[in-house]
């Protein structure tokens, strides 16, 4: 079984739904890429997988077992707050975590502290925010876990350090490590993810493995120096979404791209492009609302 397994996740808070029919899993040694805009129920995921919240239905195993206290001693959380005591030195968090988890491996914490450039002596409530992330990021790296649920690691961090922990990311999954990463900056999601879950309003409406999701449609993406007829291009079974951004048109394409690019180079743009999608575009066509679609240049 996979260690992370969510099965038609559903909690309400009241009349509000935050999450309805959330299904996902993720393997060993894979990094999933948890998305969506603000209230579409990430944090609520988050809180039913960590049993922070009881869900209204739905089933959920991690390491093999419904949210439990043992658990912990298999995953790391890093919240997006920090969670850290204030009062409390980073050598003090260091011991208590030394006590609390078997497998807290003290050389390598310390390791982590000189790649974040981070003093131990130093009280946690004299750290600035991108310090703390980072004092909870070597926690969680140094205990070794078999699980790792992350929100907005990297917040804070300068470009440096973000890209220190994606190299960390990326060697605990191939270490055999089961990741959820949250975060909005999805260009370092697409850097270390190689699986995603969209998701809006509650509910999920894109997941699967990255590399597949990016070859299901194509972008093209042309530019026009004058109005031409797109009436044919319109109502093309071909084409999923059609939109105009000034001078340029961008077509989203699910079947036969070779042959869309021929009918849009037969209406004489001045430069055409058959593009595969990045993240970021499949995110915001997965979370757009639909727009009038147009192809009026001018």
């Amino acid at each position: 079984m996979n260690p992370i397994v969510i099965e038609s996740l559903h909690k309400r808070y009241g009349a509000f739904e935050a999450v309805a029919g959330v299904s996902f899993e993720v393997p060993a040694g894979s990094i999933c890429g948890l998305l969506g805009p603000n209230g579409s129920g990430k944090s609520t995921t988050f809180k039913c997988m960590l049993g922070l919240t009881q869900p209204g239905a739905g089933r959920i195993s991690i390491a093999g077992g419904p949210p439990r206290p043992a658990m912990f001693d298999e995953v790391a959380f890093v919240p997006e707050r920090s969670a850290l005591y204030d009062r409390f030195t980073g050598a003090d968090h260091l011991e208590m975590a030394r006590r609390a988890f078997r497998a807290f491996d003290m050389p390598r914490a310390k390791a982590l502290l000189d790649l974040f450039s981070l003093d131990p002596k130093k009280r946690i409530g004299k750290l600035s925010k991108g310090q703390r992330t980072a004092v909870g990021l070597v926690l969680a790296f140094a205990a070794r876990p078999r699980i790792m649920v992350l929100d907005e690691p990297a917040s804070g961090l300068d470009p440096i350090h973000q890209r220190a922990v994606l190299d960390l990311l990326i060697e605990a999954a191939a270490a055999g490590c089961a990741i959820v990463l949250s975060s909005h900056q999805i260009g370092q999601v697409e850097r270390a993810a190689d699986r995603v879950v969209v998701l809006k309003r509650g509910r999920v409406v894109l997941e699967g493995d990255l590399d597949e999701l990016r070859g299901r449609e194509k972008l093209v993406e042309a530019v026009f120096a004058a109005p031409v007829d797109d009436r044919r291009l319109r109502d093309d079974a071909r084409i999923r979404r059609f939109e105009r951004r000034g001078s340029m048109v961008r077509l989203y394409v699910h079947a036969d791209p070779d042959g869309v690019m021929r009918d849009v180079g037969a209406l004489g743009p001045v430069s055409l492009a058959l593009l595969d999608q990045n993240l970021e575009e499949l995110f915001f066509s997965a979370v757009e609302e639909p727009r009038p679609a147009t192809l009026e240049v001018g």
